[in-house]
């Protein structure tokens, strides 16, 4: 069970037993648990006769173990052998961790079933929140199966199946110019005025927590052994935040080694802001001011975990890389050609950032590389256009 929230900027500790945003220094909150406990009570064969979805790791999420999580039925994705893209590189040992298989469609399912659920025990009201996209939509349907309402703040230009998803699931869609950073500050200020708890990205601890259920689910599959690299589409960062979370509570509950992957960001040429953070040596990424990418998931022009992100990339001998739009699409389109599985642009990126991760020695040709599928295509009528 948890047993607090901890600060990643400054390391105070705060209660779990109330709302909570971030803490008094602006930092995000990041859920911690008796792990040296845990290790002594639970073993990877407790999990052989629990469900395949991520509440069979119930243990590390905040959950009370009388309480009933909310759920869907998400998690437990499948981690597919690539059957032509990877061999089409020399990569023989490329997976796909396909979260197209979730509620709604995309991995957003894990990280919003576990804050709707927390926000409900604790007493949220309404659940308000900015998005690209998938996270939206993924918040609207647990909003839905909580009994609470929803509002969700989109920018122009959203995908309209995306946002008729959304108001099928009965939320509010609020349009706003501009990006996501300006619909968070709308969000903001409809929480200030009262109007709903705020389940923003990073701004709130528990998003992340469903999030780094991909980080147990990947060890888990690969028998708690981890990948040489894994290609992850960031666009506000908390997926792999979240996966390299799971990977340090794993080496405590003395589940797997102190070997890590090399953890590599994708972003968008038109929005790379942890790419040109990482290039120059920064600490914290500049928001991009005008950014621009068909794919709405990397159209993030800051990330409050920013810090976090880098810190990862550099101390897992990773980097982060900017592709072209064409070249996302394209990517995309390959998925669906080449393995019958139609994603979002956002998955596209991390297909296409291969040929160079490969030709700057980054990614090995006899590695084992996992790249992380994050969304549906039939989301984004541009993946249907001929290319």
């Amino acid at each position: 069970m948890i047993t607090r929230l901890e600060c990643a900027r400054c390391a105070r500790a705060h209660p779990t037993d109330r709302l909570q945003n971030l803490c008094a220094c602006g930092g995000p909150l990041l859920a911690r648990y008796d792990l040296a406990a845990l290790a002594e009570q639970w073993r990877p064969e407790d999990l052989v006769v629990r469900r395949r979805n991520l509440w069979r790791y119930r243990e590390v999420l905040p959950v009370a173990r009388d309480e009933e999580p909310l759920t869907l039925g998400e998690g437990g994705t499948p981690l597919l052998p690539s059957r032509r893209v990877g061999p089409s590189l020399g990569l023989d040992q490329l997976l796909l961790k396909d979260e197209t298989l979730n509620p709604t469609g995309s991995f957003k399912a894990r990280g919003l079933a576990v804050a709707i659920h927390r926000a409900g025990a604790l007493g949220a009201e309404r659940i308000v929140l900015p998005s690209a996209g998938n996270a939206g939509s993924a918040a609207a349907a647990y909003a839905a199966a909580a009994g609470l309402p929803c509002s969700v703040v989109v920018p122009s230009g959203t995908p309209a199946p995306i946002v008729a998803e959304t108001r099928a699931y009965g939320a509010t869609v609020e349009f706003v110019d501009g990006s996501i950073a300006d619909a968070g500050r709308r969000v903001r200020d409809l929480c200030a005025e009262g109007g709903g708890f705020d389940v923003s990205t990073l701004r709130e601890p528990y998003r992340v927590e469903g999030k780094k259920t991909m980080g147990y689910e990947l060890a888990e599959d690969l028998g708690w052994t981890l990948p040489d690299a894994i290609v992850y589409p960031t666009g506000g960062g908390t997926g792999l935040i979240g996966v390299w979370k799971a990977f340090e509570e794993l080496e405590a509950l003395g589940w797997i080694g102190t070997e890590r992957p090399k953890m590599i960001a994708v972003q968008a040429v038109g929005c790379a802001p942890i790419v040109h953070a990482f290039d120059a040596g920064l600490e914290k990424a500049e928001p991009i001011a005008d950014p621009r990418t068909v794919a709405s998931g990397l159209r993030v022009p800051s990330a409050i975990g920013d810090f976090l992100i880098l810190d990862i990339l550099r101390g897992s001998g990773g980097t982060a890389i900017a592709v072209t739009d064409e070249e996302l699409l394209d990517g995309a389109r390959r998925l669906a050609r080449e393995e019958g599985i139609l994603a979002g642009p956002e998955a596209g990126a991390v297909v296409a950032a291969l040929p160079d991760l490969l030709e700057r020695g980054i990614v090995a040709r006899d590695d084992r590389v996992v790249l992380f599928v994050t969304g549906h295509g039939l989301k984004y009528p541009a993946i249907m256009e001929p290319g």
